[in-house]
């Protein structure tokens, strides 16, 4: 007698446990690949789970892929079933349903979990060892264990109740396993709500139940769900899909499905999931993209593309573009989110660490850092949390933040290794890491590091930015000024810090046109030494003398220490030398800074 698959709900349950574990919690393709596989199957769509459609929808591979000379699918398929076996093993022994990817295919299977303890199963009548599960069923618990052991009954409700007999020790066991179960229960439907308020309320509806599996985890590490959905055809639908694809896989601030979203869902039950549309533009060899609320339907973003701006070695620009406008904390998505107060934790906490790189701020960066603090020692598994608050606990020690009180570069460095250590492939690790160690001043590890970041995700204008940003402040002013400007001219919403490293380019490579106009977008963020400085010899370089003279009495006033001798600020921050003679230069000649 075969045993019934198990329901789909204990399937679902099992999966998110498992993407939460520890033991997977070092892996983000083989997270991303283990969800998409179970979700395609359970969606009836096992028959596309072939290798060419795996590359291109999780691993943003194109058309060309070639499963003989790329082996991306096989190697992190073979990866995710030893995860599966160590999970089953260690953490996950206890699951009551076990997920397994069969060798020779990518279809996943599931199985009712028959836990063996030494001496204590015996073989079925039927030849079947009794499952833990089935033994519960045929030894009830007690009666106010009821409630629960409906509920197994109707998660399994085709489970054949097989007659064994198990030690009194096993029938404990299963019983307090059906109380933690219960509990469980009792504490999503309590957190339920919180899901749908502020993020850092939700955290601490966690962090008050006490809870820390991954159920705690869903709620507030969750991050924007992200589909695509193919509604035209041609080869320019074709490169702008396979774009949108290999771009999208690279973001660390979302959770990437490479296809629609399931039509039989209850939508209103994706208040954070989104979904690409590609559809056919107004005129022929046209192709509209446009980015919807799953829940609602709501249009975020509808950006048409013409033929010529699809075209091969075009269209990755065009896609950059449109996702950084889009997909980061500071773009169309994560704004909509926090408009409709729907977000969770880490969402909440992210909309605020890019409130500070907006308005550089004590009060900002404050409360970022309390924010992305408080998930950390809630247990988050995120990289992308190390990584920002990395840089944040670096922005404390350089503009001297009574928040943290502590900060020292030695543990922000510390946390900027861990994220890398936790994401090995995020590109927002990369990039922290490199920030650090240009802070420290080691510039060709920087740059190494930031290299990375952009190569990671060449579709993520940021961290072209910063890689531009760290070329610059490396003395290599030809190679990154180009970068940093085309990202600043691509992406207006971008954050301040990205002006004033093209403005130090600019001047070093002689375009003090270039340097005066970057200069002037400093003017709308919070006081700050360099800022001022910027601003004051870009109004001298546009002969604007009475401007200058109110920034250099500004600068004088808020900043006496900087503009006593501002070479010893610059030599502390790691400026290539000839870089801090030209800045020296230009502030003396302004009356700022001691001449001997």
């Amino acid at each position: 007698m075969e045993h019934a698959p198990p329901a789909a709900p204990a399937v679902r349950e099992t999966l998110e446990r498992l993407l939460a574990s520890e033991t997977f919690g070092r892996s983000e393709r083989a997270r991303r690949l283990l969800r998409y596989l179970v979700e395609r199957e359970q969606a009836g769509e096992a028959d596309r789970l072939k290798g060419v459609s795996i590359a291109m929808d999780v691993f943003g591979k194109d058309g060309d892929f070639d499963a003989s000379t790329d082996a991306v699918v096989r190697v992190q398929a073979g990866r995710l079933r030893e995860l599966l076996e160590q999970y089953f093993a260690n953490e996950g022994v206890a699951e009551p349903v076990r997920i397994a990817i069969p060798r020779g295919g990518y279809v996943p299977s599931y199985e009712l979990n028959a836990i063996r303890l030494p001496g204590a199963a015996k073989p079925a009548a039927g030849g079947h060892a009794a499952s833990p599960l089935a033994e519960h069923l045929e030894n009830p618990a007690p009666a106010d264990a009821a409630p629960a052991d409906a509920a197994l009954l109707m998660t399994n409700p085709a489970t054949p109740v097989l007659a064994s007999s198990l030690t009194r020790q096993l029938q404990f066991f299963w019983a307090a396993m059906v109380l933690v179960i219960a509990m469980l229960g009792v504490l999503v439907v309590r957190q339920g709500n919180a899901f749908l308020h502020h993020g850092d309320d939700a955290a601490a509806a966690v962090e008050t139940a006490g809870v820390t599996d991954s159920i705690a985890s869903q709620t507030f590490d969750s991050l924007p769900l992200i589909y695509i959905a193919t509604r035209a055809d041609g080869a320019e639908a074709g490169r702008v899909a396979s774009a949108l694809r290999a771009g999208l896989a690279g973001f660390d601030t979302i959770d990437f499905i490479g296809r629609d979203a399931d039509a039989t869902r209850d939508r209103s039950a994706d208040p954070i999931s989104f979904v690409f549309d590609i559809v056919p533009g107004p005129a022929t060899g046209d192709i509209t993209v446009e980015l919807q609320s799953v829940a609602t339907g709501r249009v975020l973003l509808s950006r048409n593309l013409t033929s010529a701006e699809s075209a091969p070695g075009v269209v990755e620009s065009n896609i950059a573009s449109l996702l950084t406008s889009t997909v980061p904390a500071s773009g169309a998505i994560y704004s909509y989110i926090d408009q409709s107060d729907i977000r969770t934790s880490q969402i909440g906490c992210l909309v605020l660490d890019d409130r500070y790189y907006l308005d550089q701020s004590a009060k900002t960066h404050e409360a970022a850092y309390r924010c992305l603090e408080k998930l950390v020692s809630q247990g988050t598994k995120s990289s992308l949390v190390y990584a920002e608050l990395a840089s944040l606990h670096l922005e404390a020690v350089t503009n001297s933040y009574a928040y943290p009180a502590d900060a020292t570069l030695e543990k922000a460095m510390s946390l900027a290794h861990r994220a890398v250590q936790m994401g090995p492939m995020s590109p927002h690790a990369h990039r922290a890491f490199g920030y650090l160690n240009s802070r420290l001043g080691n510039t060709d590890e920087a740059i190494r590091l930031m290299r990375k970041a952009y190569e990671l995700n060449p579709y993520d204008l940021g961290m072209a930015a910063a890689y531009g940003y760290g070329l610059i402040f490396a003395g290599k002013y030809d190679e990154g000024t180009p970068i940093l400007g085309r990202a600043v001219d691509a992406f207006s919403g971008h954050p301040t810090w990205w002006d004033y490293g093209l403005f130090v380019g600019a001047l070093m490579q002689g375009d003090l046109k270039k340097a005066a106009t970057a200069s002037e977008s400093l003017r709308t963020t919070a006081s700050k030494s360099h800022y001022l400085a910027a601003r004051l010899i870009g109004a001298r370089i546009s002969g604007r003398d009475k401007l200058a003279g109110e920034l250099a009495n500004e600068l004088t006033a808020e900043f006496p220490k900087f503009a006593a001798d501002p070479r010893a600020t610059f030599v502390d921050r790691k400026y290539p030398a000839d870089l801090i003679d030209r800045l020296v230069q230009s502030l003396r000649a302004a009356g700022i800074g001691n001449p001997s």
